[in-house]
């Protein structure tokens, strides 16, 4: 168990060391933003859909480790989706993320988040961009915060 455990830590560190697709995507049609006042993450997320498809994703921003990691690691998996099947990941790196429930046949490496539940001020930091990149793909305007009590 502590070798899997390894394992999800360097995952994390390094999608924080260097985040994939972090920049912005200039032919981005949806733009979703997340702020948490309460520790200061900030993301913003570009999509570019086509279709239903999300054939281009990113982001920017600031935060902790598992912020940007979780951002990272979901414009990884997000990628070539389908707006539905990113509505189910989505979902599932929820249920992840608040219980450590893993699915690995679903999450891959989504599943070094599993962790996040033990550290509830954590859950926040790590579902932020998720939040941000739905409202994108909903074409919301409002911009997303982790400050509801069910996250």
């Amino acid at each position: 168990m502590q070798d899997l455990t390894d394992l999800y830590q360097s995952v994390i560190l390094d999608h924080n060391r260097r985040p994939r697709n972090y920049r912005v995507l200039p032919q981005a049609n949806r733009v979703g933003h997340g702020d948490n006042p309460l520790c200061g993450d900030k993301v913003t997320v570009y999509v570019q859909l086509e279709g239903d498809r999300i054939a281009g994703i990113s982001f920017q921003g600031s935060g902790c480790a598992i912020s940007q990691a979780s951002a990272s690691l979901m414009t990884v998996n997000l990628k070539g989706k389908t707006i539905a099947e990113a509505e189910v990941i989505a979902a599932d790196m929820h249920k992840l993320i608040t219980t450590g429930a893993v699915d690995e046949g679903n999450l891959s490496d989504l599943a070094a988040l599993a962790g996040v539940h033990q550290f509830p001020a954590r859950i926040k930091c790590a579902t932020l961009s998720w939040h941000a990149a739905l409202n994108a793909i909903k074409g919301e305007a409002t911009a997303a915060t982790t400050e509801k009590p069910e996250d």
